[in-house]
């Protein structure tokens, strides 16, 4: 398999590894939207949430608390944003959570173009019915 984070997790290439279990490995993104960012992955390759194993998934939610903890502590962030694409917008094709630690008057925002949202209601009736 051609998967970076799956060569991540036999050692193939190195990380800057700040947690690690028999399920999960944590490692600083090597393109930060802010200091810290850290990415979760499983070390058995899932592609997306849809793919995932419940014990696994609730593993990940687990260690995200615990490593959300830690980052603050340690970096002094006012937050966290966690963050997790499926299918489009997802640049590596196995599942990993980002977890990016927040600063005030930081630079980094979500933001999109509100011309291009639809009205709540509407959206609400494509869901529900």
């Amino acid at each position: 398999m051609d998967c970076i984070f799956c060569k991540i997790i036999q050692g193939e290439i190195p990380s800057y590894t700040i947690y690690e279990d028999d399920s999960v490995k944590a490692f600083l993104d090597i393109q930060p939207l802010t200091n810290g960012h850290t990415l979760i992955i499983p070390k058995q390759h899932f592609e997306n949430l849809y793919d995932m194993d419940m014990e696994i998934l609730k593993h990940i939610e687990l260690a995200s608390q615990k490593i959300g903890k830690l980052l603050k502590e340690k970096l002094n962030c006012q937050g966290i944003t966690r963050l997790q694409n499926n299918e489009y917008g997802q640049e590596v094709k196995h599942y990993h959570m980002h977890l990016i630690p927040r600063y005030e008057n930081e630079l980094f925002e979500l933001k999109t173009d509100k011309n291009k949202i639809t009205e709540t209601q509407e959206i609400f009736d494509k869901i529900v019915k």
